[in-house]
């Protein structure tokens, strides 16, 4: 199971100026300078329980609303909401919830023993598009992979340490990498990355089998 993982929100919602975690949380780099900023003082205490899940929907759940809050405000009073007819012959337009997206175990050989790696598509074939996209974690670590599709990567948090034909990239929080078709690289990261992956084709996975 992965490891409890300690966001901005979860320091920004702490009380007495202080934030009790697991000794084997990971504390993203954001989380440390919100606790910095607002004097919050991160101690560490018992390992998680076994089973116990990570709590980054937490965050990501404020993010969205966020978002939907500054789109509804765009729309104004009289917008109608934010559902929009289709044009004929065109698939409708989806919206993809980062709080609603369900991350499951990696399902490919690769990742050594230890290093949590999750990942989940919310957009595929099956919307009609040509393209694919989802959010993919890691913990500490790296393991090999070959890309027999174009997939471009966007970071959410942490760094992203990309090896192999990729020379050593880092991507950090707000930075957009593309890796082509062929190439032989590694994913790794020395805490805690989540991103955006959008693949093409869409059928991605029936390019790696």
């Amino acid at each position: 199971m992965g490891k409890c993982v300690i966001t901005a929100t979860q320091v920004e919602e702490a009380t007495g100026g202080q934030l009790v975690v697991p000794a084997d949380a990971i504390i993203t780099p954001l989380a440390r300078d919100v606790a910095k900023e607002r004097g919050v003082s991160i101690v560490c205490g018992t390992p998680a329980q076994a089973g116990e899940p990570p709590r980054a929907d937490r965050a990501d759940d404020a993010i969205t609303a966020k978002i939907r809050a500054i789109v509804e405000t765009m729309l104004g009073s009289g917008g109608g909401g934010l559902t929009a007819p289709t044009a004929p012959g065109k698939p409708p337009v989806k919206l993809a919830r980062i709080g609603d997206a369900k991350l499951s175990p990696f399902p490919y050989p690769g990742p050594p023993p230890g290093m949590a790696v999750e990942a989940v598509d919310v957009v595929t074939a099956d919307d009609r598009s040509p393209m694919a996209a989802g959010y993919l974690t890691l913990t500490k670590g790296s393991f090999p992979w070959t890309l027999t599709y174009d997939e471009i990567q966007i970071v959410l948090e942490g760094e992203l340490h990309l090896g192999g034909d990729a020379g050593g990239k880092i991507g950090r929080p707000g930075d957009v990498l593309f890796v082509p078709k062929g190439s032989n690289i590694t994913f790794g990261t020395p805490s805690w990355t989540k991103f955006v992956y959008v693949t093409f084709p869409a059928n991605w996975e029936d390019e790696i089998q």
